[in-house]
């Protein structure tokens, strides 16, 4: 019998941990930036997916996304992401673990800095939209992450303690804004780019979502 998880609430990033979306992005950022006269390239805008454009675009082009000029920045990505949208696919054991979760009576939460039509459109693609409880995105926060208010808002709408939730993203920005949230977070490699070094800060690491369920299906195999 597998014995109950260590955690009642369980918040989850999107691209990158449930969805293999980050490429899409960078590579949508990149175009919509040289459109405007942003001299960048992949390998620069790369690190920076993970964070909303209230923090790209200052960090890669030094405009604010409330401005006339970032904001025509912003709704090029969103048009050229879009187009992207019907090519996605989940990461592995992606819907298996939510699943699981869900049926162990844990409560799945979205906590993601993309905004709420591109956090359903990808999630629907996926086949993970119905899986969640609560879904919570870059428009219910003031400010993205690594900031935390995005958790802190997934974690209100659950009605979730800290001492029983954990945060589940694939960049050090989703470390960094559990932390500040007063929470734990697993980090998965599937995002991408960044190095076990990287992603030190969380509690497991673990390859994709099917390597964070096959661990915890021994760890309470060893257990029994």
């Amino acid at each position: 019998m597998t014995e109950p998880l260590p955690f009642l609430t369980v918040l989850f990033d999107v691209d990158g941990t449930l969805v293999d979306s980050n490429a899409a992005h960078a590579e949508t950022w990149t175009r919509a930036l040289v459109e405007h006269g942003v001299n960048v390239d992949v390998a620069a805008v790369r690190p920076l997916i993970g964070m909303g454009g209230d923090k790209l675009l200052p960090a890669v082009a030094g405009v604010e996304e409330s401005s006339p000029r970032g904001a025509a920045m912003a709704r090029r990505k969103k048009e050229l992401f879009k187009a992207k949208v019907p090519a996605l696919r989940p990461t592995p054991g992606a819907r298996a673990l939510l699943e699981f979760l869900r049926d162990q009576g844990t409560t799945l939460v979205v906590a993601t800095s993309a905004g709420d039509r591109e956090m359903q459109a990808i999630l629907e693609q996926a086949g993970l939209y119905d899986l969640f409880s609560a879904h919570t995105s870059k428009d219910d926060a003031e400010e993205s992450k690594p900031d935390p208010d995005i958790v802190l808002a997934a974690m209100a709408r659950a009605h979730a303690r800290p001492e029983s939730t954990v945060m589940v993203g694939d960049t050090p920005y989703d470390i960094e804004a559990a932390a500040r949230a007063g929470i734990p977070a697993i980090a998965l490699r599937c995002g991408g780019h960044w190095t076990d070094a990287d992603l030190q800060g969380a509690i497991h690491i673990f390859d994709d979502p099917a390597a964070f369920q096959a661990w915890w299906d021994r760890t309470a195999a060893a257990g029994s």
